[in-house]
């Protein structure tokens, strides 16, 4: 069968769909996960003429299966799953509720873990698949702190993946475990998370570029045709990562000081004029 047949949760809004829209585009099989019906379906009609679209809570094990299940049926095969379901909360470390961990974890880190061990069985079976968990660069340096459970649930994300990239390497190298690490990106993500963010694709925090989700689909569909163990989409992303490793103390003091410094003029921008 020509063209790959690519799995992609999360797919009724932002990455994903820019994704779906972007891999049908090039005449791939896409099979669309994701809970909200009416935006998924509005999507499967946007991305490809064969495009499945599957109404599924990725935080069920059993409704993960049956996204396989109706892709096999559909195509007969699986050749890239992508895990990009996922959710944000702007919580403070001391103002997190048990309710608050447990919701992110298992929409961030067990949705991986399940989408992971669900399709593993047929790649192995074939030999071969990839593997594209994607994460965030938030995952390597927590940069927001009233991002904390989600930033700790991306971490798990990037370690969980090194783990079995490596348990596969030895027997099963034609199976690729890919992580992407968007920055900062314009998705309806912020407004499900909550306060803390304004952002618009092409603007900066700090000295970050805000990317578009089509942007980072794109960074995404390079690493399914050439895969990669990890990738950051932003060009900054690696440097600050460099940084941060290189003394962590010092980075956070610099940020805490470029924090309180933003903090102050806008104080003194807001003050009237006498």
């Amino acid at each position: 069968m020509a063209g790959k047949v690519v799995v992609i949760t999360g797919a009724s809004s932002g990455i994903g769909a820019a994704l779906a829209r972007q891999l049908g585009g090039r005449g791939e099989h896409v099979v669309l996960g994701a809970r909200r019906k009416e935006l998924l379906m509005r999507v499967v009609a946007e991305s490809a003429p064969d495009a499945l679209g599957v109404v599924a809570d990725v935080t069920k094990r059993a409704d993960v299966d049956r996204i396989r299940d109706e892709a096999l049926a559909r195509f007969g095969q699986v050749d890239v799953w992508v895990n990009n379901a996922g959710r944000g909360i702007t919580k403070t470390v001391e103002t997190l509720t048990e309710d608050d961990a447990r919701m992110i974890f298992d929409t961030v880190v067990m949705s991986v873990v399940y989408g992971a061990q669900s399709i593993l069985p047929h790649f192995k079976e074939r030999k071969k698949g990839h593997i594209v968990n994607v994460s965030s660069f938030l995952g390597r340096v927590p940069l927001l702190p009233y991002r904390s459970i989600y930033s700790a649930s991306k971490s798990a994300v990037n370690v969980l993946s090194s783990n079995l990239r490596m348990d596969l390497r030895a027997n099963y190298p034609d199976i690729h475990v890919s992580v992407v690490m968007p920055g900062i990106v314009d998705t309806p993500y912020h407004d499900v998370a909550g306060p803390g963010l304004k952002v618009r694709a092409g603007g900066y925090l700090g000295p970050t570029r805000v990317e578009s989700a089509e942007e980072v689909a794109s960074k995404i569909a390079g690493v399914i045709y050439r895969p990669a163990a990890e990738t950051y989409t932003n060009p900054s992303s690696a440097e600050l990562v460099a940084a941060y490793y290189r003394d962590v103390g010092a980075f956070e003091e610099d940020l805490d000081r470029r924090r309180r410094s933003t903090e102050s003029a806008s104080q003194g921008s807001a003050r009237p004029v006498s």
